[in-house]
């Protein structure tokens, strides 16, 4: 059995976003083996990100429509609700680990779902937080 790896919304945006090509072919490659492969992971507060990055906060945005038609193929992933448990989780974490509030959020839904791997360009590449270890793909 393969093992489940989570998908932060930079990788996400990266596999949709035409402004690097290089990180767009190495995105869009990660998200496809993680869709046909079953072991990936996101979140709702993933899909949230997403959403809003891919509509206001990248170069060439995208339709409102478009946005919504990718958050439902990208629901084909596993995907984690953020909980309450997992928001005081994510206080504790942010505090203890000395990273952003949305970071530890991340990294407790990897580590709720039983990811080995968080793919993210956001913390810091070969690090382990709480038993997930951080690959950045990109660098």
């Amino acid at each position: 059995m393969n093992d489940s790896v989570f998908l932060d919304t930079n990788v996400l945006v990266y596999a949709f976003d035409r402004d690097d090509e290089r990180k767009q072919v190495v995105a869009s490659k990660l998200v496809q083996a993680s869709l046909s492969s079953g072991t990936g992971v996101t979140s709702t507060q993933v899909l949230q990100e997403f959403f809003v990055t891919v509509t206001k906060k990248v170069r060439v945005s995208m339709s409102v429509t478009d946005a919504r038609r990718t958050v439902e193929d990208l629901a084909r992933l596993r995907l984690v609700e953020i909980d309450l448990p997992l928001i005081l989780g994510a206080i504790d974490r942010h505090h203890r680990c000395k990273i952003s509030f949305w970071d530890a959020l991340i990294v407790g839904a990897a580590a709720a779902a039983r990811c080995t791997s968080l793919f993210s360009e956001d913390l810091a590449g070969g690090s382990v937080l709480d038993g997930v270890q951080i690959i950045n793909p990109f660098g």
